[in-house]
């Protein structure tokens, strides 16, 4: 279960609810289900600032060059997390992107990190510039993974 908020602001956030389906043998979700939470967390806020339409209609995509993350503590089976996710810098043809995972009973960090995405065209998979239009949906917050 998750619930969206503030679509526009620079730091996109919203609440989930960690399902048994998350949760391995050891009993915590398994580092896998962060990185495909924070691949949903970047295309819902790229979704919510407008990014997806422009994007098609230039035939292009972001692919995932680098994921780096931090697992501080382990998340369990019904906790409450916050989500955060923000667009850290915008280059040439690359974005870099932080992510910060929360469990609310105790404002806890569990995970924090960075994706470095790329604008490729959607055909020949080849990178291209990121157009303004799309530089221009988003404010840059440098590092706030730390916080």
């Amino acid at each position: 279960m998750t619930t969206a908020k503030a679509l526009h602001e620079p730091i996109f956030t919203y609440k989930l609810t960690i399902p048994e389906t998350a949760v391995d043998r050891n009993g915590h979700v398994n580092n896998v289900v962060f990185v495909q939470w924070m691949q949903d967390a970047a295309v819902r806020h790229y979704e919510a600032m407008g990014g997806t339409g422009p994007t098609q209609a230039l035939d292009a995509t972001w692919v995932v060059r680098s994921h780096l993350i931090e697992y501080l503590r382990p998340g369990f089976a019904g906790e409450l997390l916050l989500v955060q996710t923000w667009v850290m810098d915008m280059r040439r043809v690359r974005s870099k992107r932080g992510y910060r995972f929360l469990r609310l009973s105790d404002e806890q960090l569990l995970v924090r990190g960075e994706t470095d995405w790329v604008f490729v065209d959607a055909t020949s998979g080849a990178p291209r510039a990121v157009p303004p239009e799309i530089v221009g949906l988003f404010t840059l917050l440098p590092d706030r993974t730390s916080r």
